[in-house]
């Protein structure tokens, strides 16, 4: 299996970026939305503008991983906390999404995009990463878990008018 080449995500990234958050999004979770309440969310926040917007700004970090010079996930990270009442350091930051091509899981690249993160928000002066994870994706929540994460909170998510269970998960760096 060929190497794993990360880079921050450049406009010209945004297009592929948010296909592949589409794509990993509904594969793993569209079947459990009505069509108008996907279709909303995907357009709110897997379209290439807003990719676009979050690529170019200041307070967000976008990394893409690359395998046989096709996209194999990407990871965002908001350089401020979204969940203040839940910090337990004094310089969170938040684990926005962390997402790979649904035919690419179980290679590695969830591993080495979550060292970015960790290594991102150490030099960034983060003490801490928070992120959110729908409460039945007990995979994720394993994965999470290995790298040091652990639950901190019953938070929600919402997809068009529905309302999902999440868990708010944060490990201190």
């Amino acid at each position: 299996m060929n190497p794993i080449t990360l880079r921050a995500a450049t406009p010209s990234d945004a297009e592929a970026v948010a296909d592949l958050g589409r794509r990993a999004f509904v594969t793993k979770f569209g079947h459990m939305y009505v069509p108008a309440d996907l279709a909303y969310f995907l357009e709110s926040y897997h379209a290439p503008d807003r990719v676009t917007a979050e690529i170019a700004d200041p307070d967000m970090r976008v990394c893409v991983a690359v395998r046989d010079g096709k996209l194999a996930g990407f990871c965002k990270l908001v350089m401020r906390c979204t969940w203040p009442e839940h910090q337990r350091r004094t310089a969170p930051i938040e684990l926005k999404q962390l997402y790979l091509d649904p035919d690419l899981t179980g290679g590695g690249i969830g591993r080495v995009l979550m060292d970015w993160a960790f290594d991102e928000a150490r030099s960034f002066g983060a003490d801490e990463i928070q992120l959110s994870v729908f409460s039945g994706n007990d995979g994720a929540q394993r994965f999470y878990a290995r790298h040091g994460y652990t639950k901190i909170a019953d938070i929600q998510f919402w997809v068009g008018e529905q309302c999902d269970a999440e868990f708010l998960y944060a490990a201190l760096i």
